[in-house]
C-alpha cells in the first residue's frame, strides 16, 4: 500500500513544481499554457496538502540536503506561512485559467508570461517558507526580478517605463535588506532567525538596531507603503491584467509579511517608536490612496490607488499590536487574505473591461453592467470586501482591527479605518455608476471568454466567503504565527507589570 506524502515532500512540491514548470513552459512556449494550468493545478494540491500537515500536527520543519542550521536551509510551515501560501494558491489557479484565456491569441506575451509567472509563484512559496535572512533576500531577488518582468510585457511605453522603475525600486529595497542582512551576520555570525533572535536577546546592540532600521526601510519600499508608493501605481496600472492582480494581490503581501516576520521573530514584537512609526505611515496611507483613487479617471489607477490604502491597514495593527492584543493582528491577517483575493478579482474585471470595450475610462463604461454582468459582479463584490461590508473577509479583518483599537482607546486608528472605508465605497460606487450610465461616445466591442469572467467571478465570492470562514482561520493562524507570539508577549508584559 502507498503511503502518504510527508510534510518534507509537500514543502519540497510547492516549491520545485512551479520551478520545473517554468523550465517545462520555457522550453516547449507552444504548450506553456496547458503546461501552465497543469502545473497550476498540481501546486494548488501540494499547498493543501502542507496545509493539513500542519494544521494536523503543528509547525512543520525541513532541512534540505540533512545540514540543519546554522550551516544548511531551513524550512518552516507554520499557520501564517501556509495561510498565505494558501491564499496564493488560490489567486494562482484563477490567474492561470484567466491567463490561458487572456493570452490565447498573444503568442508572444504568452510564451514570457507562464516562465515567468511560475517562477514568481516558486519565488513566492520559497519566501514563506524560508526560516534565515539570506534565503530571504535569495527569494525576494528572485521574485523582484520575475515580477519587474511580468510588468514589461505589456510592451507600451508605459509598460516599459513601470517595469523599470519597478526593477530599480526592487533592487535598491533588496539592497537595503542585504545590508541588514551582512550586518547582522557580522554581529550574530548567523543569518538563521531562531538563531539571530537568540543572539539579539531583550537588549540589541546597536549595529543590530542599525541592521534592523535598513532592512525594514528597504521592506517598507518594496511593500509601496506611504510615502514610499510612487512606484506601484504606474507598474500595476500598465501591466496586463493577469499580471497586475497577481503583482497587487501577492508581491505585496511577501515583502510585508517578511517584514512582520523580522519584528515578531527578531525584535520579538517590540519596538514602540517604530509600531507607532508605521502605524502612523499606514493611517496616512489609507487617507491618501484613498484621496487619490476617488480622483483617477482610469479604472486601473483606481484600483492601484486602492492597493495604496488598502496596505496601509496592515501596518496600523502594529502600534495596535504592542499590549498583546492578538485581535489586531488577525484582523491584519484577515484583511491580507480578503485584500489578496479581492484586489486579484478587481484587475481581472478591469482587464475584461478593456478587453471589451478597448479603454478602461470610468466615464465611458457605457451600460456595462448589461452587457457584462459577471464581471461587473465581480468587481461589485470584491468592493463590499474593500469596503470592509458584512459578510466578507475585508469586514472581519477591519472589526477586529475596530475593537481592539476601542479597548486601547487608539480613537485616531479607528476613525481612520472607518474614513477609508467611507472614501472606498465612494470610490467603488463611482465605478459602479457609470457602469449604470451611458457614454458619450460609442466604442467597439469585443467578446470576452467564459473563463475571463469566471475567474473574476469566482475570486471575488471566496472574499466574500472568508468571512464565514474565521473559527477554521483563527486556529489556524495561532499554530507557531505572529499571533500566538503576540499574545505570549502580551502575557508575559502583564505579568511583569
Amino acid at each position: 500500500m502507498a503511503l502518504a506524502p510527508s510534510s518534507i515532500e509537500w514543502a519540497l512540491a510547492v516549491v520545485f513544481l512551479p520551478l520545473a514548470g517554468a523550465l517545462l513552459c520555457f522550453l516547449a512556449p507552444r504548450r506553456a499554457a496547458a503546461l501552465g494550468l497543469t502545473i497550476a493545478a498540481l501546486t494548488a494540491a501540494s499547498t493543501l496538502g502542507l496545509t493539513l500537515e500542519v494544521v494536523v500536527a503543528g509547525t512543520q520543519r525541513t532541512v534540505l540536503g540533512g545540514w540543519g542550521a546554522p550551516l544548511g536551509i531551513v524550512w518552516l510551515a507554520d499557520g501564517l506561512s501556509v495561510t498565505l501560501m494558501a491564499m496564493t494558491a488560490a489567486v494562482g489557479v484563477a490567474v492561470s485559467v484567466y491567463a490561458a484565456a487572456y493570452f490565447r491569441d498573444e503568442h508572444t506575451e504568452r510564451a514570457f508570461f507562464w516562465p515567468l509567472w511560475l517562477l514568481l509563484w516558486t519565488a513566492l512559496n520559497a519566501l514563506f517558507l524560508s526560516a534565515d535572512l539570506f534565503n530571504l533576500y535569495v527569494t525576494l531577488e528572485l521574485m523582484g526580478f520575475a515580477a519587474a518582468s511580468l510588468t514589461a510585457l505589456g510592451g507600451s511605453a508605459a509598460a516599459v517605463s513601470g517595469a523599470i522603475r519597478y526593477l530599480l525600486v526592487s533592487v535598491l529595497g533588496s539592497l537595503f535588506y542585504l545590508l541588514g542582512v551582512a550586518l547582522i551576520y557580522h554581529a550574530c555570525g548567523t543569518v538563521d532567525i531562531a538563531l539571530v533572535a537568540a543572539c539579539i536577546g531583550d537588549a540589541p546592540r546597536p549595529a543590530v538596531q542599525a541592521a534592523v532600521g535598513v532592512m525594514f526601510a528597504g521592506l517598507m519600499l518594496k511593500t509601496a507603503l506611504f510615502p514610499f508608493h510612487f512606484w506601484l501605481p504606474p507598474a500595476h496600472g500598465s501591466a496586463p491584467a493577469p499580471v497586475s492582480a497577481v503583482l497587487s494581490a501577492l508581491v505585496v503581501k511577501a515583502s510585508f509579511y517578511l517584514l512582520l516576520r523580522l519584528w515578531i521573530d527578531v525584535l520579538g514584537g517590540g519596538g514602540r517608536w517604530l509600531a507607532e512609526l508605521l502605524g502612523l505611515l499606514g493611517a496616512a496611507a489609507v487617507i491618501w490612496g484613498s484621496v487619490l483613487a476617488l480622483r483617477q479617471e482610469r479604472l486601473k489607477l483606481l484600483i492601484a490607488y486602492s492597493t495604496v490604502a488598502q496596505i496601509g491597514y496592515f501596518f496600523m495593527a502594529f502600534p495596535l499590536a504592542l499590549a498583546g492584543d492578538s485581535a489586531a493582528w488577525t484582523g491584519a491577517l484577515y484583511l491580507a487574505l480578503a485584500h489578496g483575493l479581492a484586489k486579484a478579482a478587481m484587475f481581472l474585471t478591469a482587464g475584461n473591461l478593456m478587453r471589451f470595450g478597448g479603454h478602461d475610462r470610468i466615464a465611458e463604461l457605457d451600460r456595462a453592467v448589461h452587457r457584462l454582468p459577471l464581471t461587473l459582479t465581480a468587481f461589485t463584490l470584491a468592493g463590499v470586501s474593500i469596503m470592509g461590508l458584512p459578510p466578507s473577509g475585508g469586514f472581519i479583518g477591519k472589526w477586529l482591527m475596530l475593537e481592539a483599537a476601542f479597548r486601547q482607546e487608539r480613537f485616531g486608528l479607528a476613525v481612520v479605518m472607518l474614513l477609508g472605508g467611507a472614501l472606498a465605497a465612494a470610490y467603488v460606487f463611482k465605478v459602479v455608476g457609470h457602469a449604470f450610465t451611458p457614454a458619450v461616445r460609442s466604442r467597439r466591442e469585443r467578446k470576452i471568454p467564459a473563463a475571463m469572467e469566471w475567474s473574476a467571478l469566482l475570486l471575488a465570492v471566496v472574499a466574500i466567503l472568508l468571512g464565514l470562514t474565521l473559527p477554521m482561520i483563527w486556529p489556524l493562524l495561532q499554530i507557531g504565527g505572529p499571533a500566538a507570539a503576540l499574545s505570549a508577549a502580551g502575557a508575559a508584559t502583564g505579568a511583569v507589570a
